[in-house]
């Protein structure tokens, strides 16, 4: 029977983030690609619904012992899940996570019908330019601007700003990897190291000419480094 990874996505993310990690680790593993429903109505703390909602769904598909990959808000949920449940987590990876300090300029999204400035904001992503396609972009200003779906964002992205893991990381006693683009403008290099200093059992591991996504940016990098630390 393969061990399950789950792969947790960030803010604007979705399963297409996560393509170059799937096809490489699919033959080995059970890879599990959840939405994080951010657009859904509820009276929760918005991050405990997210991880209510993942245990829903890893006890649905009865998984156990599973691997936790989290970029940005989805390293967020993925910490929080793997605090309260960790018998059930083999290894957490954190790749752009939340959960320390973000440096979100989205604010209110004042400009969010100004396609040139949301393109602007998208490219504050990646270092890598080409990574900013049309089609990324679209996808970021269709979601900006339908106003429910922007309000959500906008919501989220606060609460996870104000949501501090600084105390439960020392009790995360999992090996952890954190995989960090250097010219991350997120969540930047700092944060990285900030993690590394708190979590109890973690190895870091900068790529260079990477930004919030390194996934996405240095995928054949990304997988090396996941796949020496899942064979370790």
């Amino acid at each position: 029977m393969k061990q399950s990874i789950i792969l947790l996505h960030g803010l604007f993310g979705g399963l297409s983030n996560w393509k170059d990690v799937i096809s490489h680790f699919e033959e080995k593993f059970e890879i599990h690609a959840p939405i994080i429903p951010i657009y859904d109505e509820h009276k929760e703390n918005i991050l405990d619904y997210f991880v209510n909602d993942l245990a829903e769904y890893i006890n649905r598909h009865k998984l156990q012992n599973v691997i936790l990959v989290g970029n940005s808000l989805g390293g967020h949920v993925a910490i929080i899940y793997a605090h309260k449940y960790p018998e059930n987590v083999n290894k957490l990876v954190l790749t752009g996570s939340s959960g320390l300090y973000e440096n979100y300029t989205i604010g209110s999204f004042p400009r969010r019908h100004d396609y040139s400035y949301i393109q602007k904001q998208v490219a504050n992503t990646f270092y890598d330019l080409k990574c900013v396609t049309k089609e990324l972009v679209d996808e970021v200003f269709e979601i900006l601007s339908d106003n429910k779906k922007c309000i959500k964002i906008i919501r989220a992205a606060k609460i996870t700003q104000r949501s501090y893991t600084t105390d439960i990381l020392p009790e995360i006693d999992l090996p952890v990897l954190l995989i960090w683009g250097i010219e991350d403008n997120i969540t930047p290099p700092n944060v990285a190291e900030e993690f590394k200093l708190l979590l109890p059992n973690a190895k870091l591991v900068f790529l260079s000419e990477c930004g919030h996504a390194p996934m996405m940016e240095r995928p054949i990098q990304f997988n090396e480094v996941l796949d020496e630390f899942l064979k370790g």
